[in-house]
């Protein structure tokens, strides 16, 4: 599949790159997309919460009164889960909230992914992202020339230019991100994808293995 070239001003050029349909134009396996972005977020939590238990909480060492004849149910002690100041019976402990996924699962999920932006026709491919000096406002004009400044966009490139970077930091409805380190659920958090001709040609091989 071959498709035109953006310039920065916003205009097709005369330049097409080569998209390969079986990573850019597959049938998209929403499951795969799901079980990825199940992942990458359980990925993303701390897991360190935690709740102490009856043995942990403090005092409740004294049995607080007799076995039996009192008429009231058995005790052993005051920190049991069914008291006041008692201890926590079912409560969180620290764990890993990690979900194993399998690679071809992962690639798949990436492939499906891109291909719902492309059938969608949410995308466009420049040539590189650079910029000759820190300044957003230039880019801003820049996304606005493309029609797209008013989207959530994931701008994907092979190599992050330093101005580039450091201009888009202050938009908000712009994720930055290297080719080699994109996640699909930066690609379903976003409305409309820019990427340039070197990330789409590192895609067509990577994707393909």
């Amino acid at each position: 599949m071959k498709v035109n070239i953006y310039s920065k001003e916003g205009k097709k050029t005369s330049a097409k790159v080569d998209m390969d349909n079986r990573v850019f134009k597959i049938n998209p396996n929403e499951h795969c997309i799901y079980l990825a972005v199940k992942s990458e977020l359980a990925a993303k939590r701390q897991g360190t919460s935690s709740s102490k238990t009856r043995s942990e909480v403090s005092g409740g060492g004294r049995k607080p009164y007799k076995q039996k004849g009192t008429g009231n149910a058995r005790v052993g002690s005051t920190r049991n889960p069914g008291r006041v100041h008692g201890g926590s019976a079912f409560g969180p402990k620290p764990r890993k909230y990690e979900l194993k996924l399998n690679k071809k699962v992962k690639t798949l999920a990436r492939k499906s992914a891109l291909s719902m932006k492309v059938v969608a026709d949410s995308f466009k491919v420049l040539n590189d992202f650079s910029m000759d000096s820190v300044k957003t406002k230039d880019l801003h004009n820049i996304l606005r020339k493309l029609d797209v400044n008013d989207k959530k966009i994931l701008i994907i490139t092979n190599n992050i230019d330093n101005n580039f970077l450091l201009s888009s930091r202050n938009l908000k409805n712009v994720n930055l991100v290297n080719v080699d380190s994109f996640s699909t659920y930066d690609i379903i958090n976003s409305s409309y994808l820019l990427i340039d001709k070197n990330s789409v040609d590192f895609l067509n091989k990577k994707l393909m293995k």
